[in-house]
């Protein structure tokens, strides 16, 4: 039996969901986010106000599909009411990020000219410093890939470390040459 996937999922105040065939639309006050839930899997509200995945037998796909719908609903259910932010750092010297409004930076990042980089619809950017910038949104998975396309800009390399990393990512630094 899968664990994850028969933990029922707690629906907080302020939060409003409704079941119309195999979509699951959650209502909350940051926003709205739908899931059209996949073939054999349903969803049902219990008595107490939660959420219950339940799958109809114990095959394979069956399985696989009951932890993941239970999981993404309930990611929705937080990003309507929390939201997610995924912080980046960059290091090198002369790299930097300037907002140009909450949905819009510019990076320089040893390259011979500045990238521009827009957010798509439901994404901001929080720049704290010219180092240090927060990508925020609603859904945790388009929050993670506009982080990693940042990232991508500029991947840290593993000589100096220079590059737009993770807070708190460890990258593994290798020795260099060898003088005499």
């Amino acid at each position: 039996m899968s664990r994850i996937g028969k933990l029922p999922v707690p629906v907080p105040s302020g939060v409003d969901i409704t079941l119309d065939a195999s979509v699951v639309t959650v209502k909350g006050p940051k926003g709205t986010l739908s899931h059209t839930v996949a073939a054999p899997i349903t969803v049902a509200k219990a008595e107490d106000g939660t959420l219950d995945v339940q799958r109809p037998n114990d095959e394979r796909k069956s399985k696989a599909l009951h932890g993941l719908t239970r999981t993404l609903i309930n990611n929705m259910v937080v990003g309507v009411t929390d939201g997610y932010e995924k912080k980046l750092e960059i290091v090198g010297v002369g790299y930097r990020v300037l907002s140009k409004g909450p949905t819009e930076l510019e990076f320089q990042l040893g390259y011979s000219h500045p990238i521009i980089f827009k957010a798509p619809e439901g994404i901001t950017f929080a720049v704290e410093s010219q180092t240090k910038l927060g990508v925020q949104g609603i859904d945790k998975q388009l929050v993670g890939e506009v982080a990693a396309n940042i990232r991508k800009l500029r991947k840290p390399e593993p000589y100096k470390g220079k590059g737009v990393r993770y807070a708190g990512e460890h990258i593994r630094r290798k020795v260099g040459k060898a003088g005499k």
